[in-house]
């Protein structure tokens, strides 16, 4: 089904309305009837395939999203919102909040956000296509436009626990820490999505080690990995903090359990890479990589 293809049953197509457009009579009106239903019977075939290879897309994507870790390593939230469910409504919104889903779960993050824009267009009230703009958006780090989608979400539903946590990380990114603090702190105290508690207890660890508060640190760390053993990035930067306040064997050690934890994941390879460094007498980085 080529481009080709396509291009020719237009050409088709446009062939039958003018023969039909042309007042057909006798046996040439029989004939246009008969090549119109086997024009539509071709094309009703190949929709069937298209649809059925369509199902058999949508199970690959999510047999991508459960590959283990992210190629880049980076600290945002691995997404794994749920898929839409596609509804027959008469403004094709669904279709496009179900592509924007697929795309951002492939990592077109631009193309999402075209498609979740366009999904908005035709139904400006849906949430679920609100929501994955502002994923579309953070995970292509335009944090601004996330941060300002994520505040509608937050006021229409002010206990989203997970729209809360995205504030507090690209609060993070963009150093405002004390609204960082706030965001994330409301949602470990809203505690109704294991997934955004986790990382905001990772986040706020992030947030002291950065203004170089250690303890508060390792403490948000620590309960993160109790919260999450396969987070492996909380291992190394529970180890930066450890090795920051000077306790060099413990941080060691932490980074030793995190490349165990997991040595094919990114952060399990950066704490292999920090065991090196430090080993060698190499300086530890201030900051984490982006």
């Amino acid at each position: 089904m080529t481009e080709d293809w396509l291009a020719g049953l237009g050409r088709e197509f446009a062939a039958l309305v003018a023969r039909v457009d042309g007042g057909p009579t006798g046996a040439d009106r029989q004939a246009v009837k008969r090549d119109i239903i086997a024009y539509f019977k071709r094309v009703d075939g190949a929709l069937a395939e298209l649809t059925a290879l369509k199902e058999q897309i949508r199970g690959l994507v999510d047999r991508y999203k459960q590959l283990p870790g992210d190629s880049d390593g980076g600290e945002a939230p691995q997404f794994a919102g749920p898929r839409p469910v596609v509804q027959a409504d008469h403004l094709g919104a669904s279709t496009f909040i179900e592509k924007g889903w697929s795309l951002i779960s492939l990592g077109d993050f631009a193309g999402a956000v075209q498609s979740l824009e366009k999904a908005l267009a035709l139904s400006p009230d849906d949430i679920q296509a609100l929501s994955l703009l502002g994923w579309a958006q953070m995970l292509s780090e335009s944090y601004d436009e996330a941060l300002g989608t994520f505040s509608k979400v937050l006021m229409r539903e002010p206990a989203n626990a997970l729209a809360r946590v995205n504030v507090g990380y690209i609060c993070l990114k963009k150093q405002i820490f004390g609204e960082a603090i706030e965001h994330l702190s409301r949602a470990i105290r809203l505690d109704n999505d294991r997934k955004a508690t986790l990382y905001a207890h990772f986040y706020l660890g992030l947030v002291y080690l950065e203004r170089e508060m250690f303890e508060d640190a390792e403490a948000f760390f620590r309960k993160a990995l109790a919260l999450g053993p396969n987070l492996v990035e909380a291992y190394y930067e529970l180890g930066r903090a450890l090795w920051l306040a000077g306790r060099r064997d413990e941080a060691k050690q932490v980074w030793t359990d995190g490349h165990k934890a997991n040595k094919f994941n990114p952060w399990g390879k950066r704490c292999r890479e920090l065991l090196d460094l430090v080993a060698a007498g190499g300086d530890l980085p201030r900051r984490s990589p982006a």
